[in-house]
């Protein structure tokens, strides 16, 4: 078995186990990386929504040349008027959500996180994680 070095990485000179916490704080931590790591990936989402929906309206921008071209200047003048500069939800662009999301509420949610894990573990990330490796890599060890 190849010997893994565990002092690689950020925080690598500071074992979980070194910071004494309860397990309801280790938990709660663990929860709150957690929280932190689905919010990221639900602002990814909305971010891929903001670029689907900035393709579609990409097409119905060539459709309303084409209706038009077509000789459907009503249907053309509706798209123009009414559905291309009209917001995805309650009147706002999807670039407004994204800002929105990002600036109101992630940023605030990251720094929430990152203060908790501040004052409970010394700024020290996956604390649960750091705890399994080891523990892992000493059964490995032992078993050897």
């Amino acid at each position: 078995m190849t010997d893994i070095d565990s002092n690689v990485g950020p925080d690598a000179d500071v074992e979980s186990d070194d910071l004494e916490l309860s397990d309801s704080e280790r938990t709660a931590l663990h929860n709150l990386q957690l929280s932190i790591e689905h919010m990221h990936r639900a602002y990814g989402t909305l971010l891929e929504f903001h670029h689907e929906l900035g393709h579609a309206m990409d097409h119905m921008s060539d459709a309303e040349d084409h209706l038009r071209t077509a000789d459907h200047e009503g249907w053309a003048n509706e798209l123009r008027d009414d559905l291309l500069p009209a917001g995805a939800i309650s009147d706002q662009w999807t670039f407004e959500l994204v800002e929105e999301f990002s600036s109101e509420f992630l940023d605030e949610v990251d720094a929430f996180e990152e203060s908790v894990r501040d004052e409970l573990a010394d700024g020290v990330d996956h604390v649960t994680e750091r705890r399994q490796k080891r523990q892992l890599r000493e059964r490995a060890e032992r078993d050897e």
